[in-house]
């Protein structure tokens, strides 16, 4: 198994967010996690890269447990992510918000890079180096015309995407996508989703997705997983799991 979740639970205090979670993701898979707010999918999600500890319960990808690694172990391993909220320097561009995602490919340090200024240096060539690939990241999702311009006086939408792209910018193997269309429009949703297969067929990425929008989910999912109350409701294809009785009650709000 690619990524692997087993037996995992959290509590904070008395309450217990994430009790018995398990469930396995495919390689070159899109695998959703859907239930209402509260039912503790982005604790999952802060969980496996590294910003809690779990309680007890094991994460593995590629069959090595990841659990107890830290936030920036857990990225060096090809994991990356995306936030619930945006988490984007306004003042900085486009470009530059995509460098940021590059930090764990630069070697050199402020003291290094001061010495060795100009771009036959070492530390110029790795600027060009990294910004290659950013320039690439920029091409794929179509952001050429935001490339110079600071992120904060961009349009929602086009934020995500900056967002989506500096995630990228980490070369991952597997991608945590936290909501990637809460507030967008329709038009923007159908960009995302488009991005999102891309992602997967072009570049090879697995994704782990948290969406509350159905048709998305159905959209784009191969398999998703149902939780409540940070406990397991059950896991299949979304056909399977969209009208299992207690998804139908806890999620959709029928039966």
């Amino acid at each position: 198994m690619f990524f692997e979740v087993d037996n995992l639970s959290i509590a904070f205090g008395g309450l217990q967010a994430l009790s018995g979670i398990s469930f396995g993701v495919n390689k070159g898979e899109v695998f959703a996690m859907i239930g209402p707010n509260g039912a503790g999918k982005t604790t999952l999600f802060n969980c496996v890269n590294g910003i809690y500890k779990p309680s007890s319960g094991s994460i593995k990808f590629k069959k090595k447990e990841i659990q107890r690694k830290k936030p920036h172990q857990i990225a060096r391993l090809g994991i990356a992510r995306t936030f619930q909220n945006i988490e984007l320097f306004p003042y900085l561009n486009t470009m530059e918000n995509i460098m940021l995602g590059r930090h764990l490919f630069m070697k050199t340090g402020l003291f290094h890079g001061g010495l060795m200024f100009g771009r036959r240096s070492f530390a110029g060539k790795e600027e060009q180096e990294n910004r290659q690939k950013a320039e690439e990241i920029i091409k794929l999702l179509n952001l050429e015309v935001y490339r110079n311009k600071p992120v904060g006086a961009l349009p929602y939408g086009v934020q995500k995407m900056v967002e989506l792209g500096r995630s990228l910018a980490l070369e991952p193997e597997l991608l945590l996508l936290d909501e990637p269309c809460a507030g967008m429009n329709s038009e923007e949703k159908q960009d995302m989703i488009f991005w999102i297969k891309d992602i997967r067929d072009e570049l090879g990425v697995t994704i782990l997705l948290i969406e509350h929008d159905m048709n998305i989910v159905m959209d784009i999912s191969d398999r998703i997983m149902a939780i409540n109350f940070g406990k397991p409701i059950t896991v299949g294809e979304p056909a399977e799991v969209t009208s299992h009785p207690e998804v139908l009650k806890a999620y959709l709000g029928v039966g």
